[in-house]
């Protein structure tokens, strides 16, 4: 019985594009930054109100990670990278429909 090993298979695979998907962008707590850095960054790069910054941070510190913002991924990833940028940690979560 022969074989044949010229089988070629279709990858029937989907590539999950989210630029339009609604995503947070969450900042994490640290030991190394202080409440006016995160405050600042969150002002500067998010354009938060000095309140709205304050109320952030002191979650952040008291939770752990706080969605410090809400919107389209491709809006939020810029943001997210500036924060990185700032030392500070940042991450992207898709929010589940």
């Amino acid at each position: 019985m022969a074989t044949n090993t010229n089988t070629k298979f279709k990858d029937d695979t989907d590539t999950l594009i989210v630029t339009d998907t609604y995503c947070s962008l969450i900042v994490w707590n640290d030991e190394v930054n202080t409440f006016d850095w995160v405050i600042e960054t969150l002002m500067a790069v998010c354009g938060h109100s000095t309140e709205q910054a304050e109320q952030c941070a002191v979650i952040i510190d008291s939770k752990g990670k706080y969605a410090v913002k809400q919107g389209r991924y491709d809006i939020l990833k810029p943001q997210c990278d500036a924060i990185t940028e700032r030392g500070i940690n940042a991450t992207i979560e898709v929010i589940a429909n």
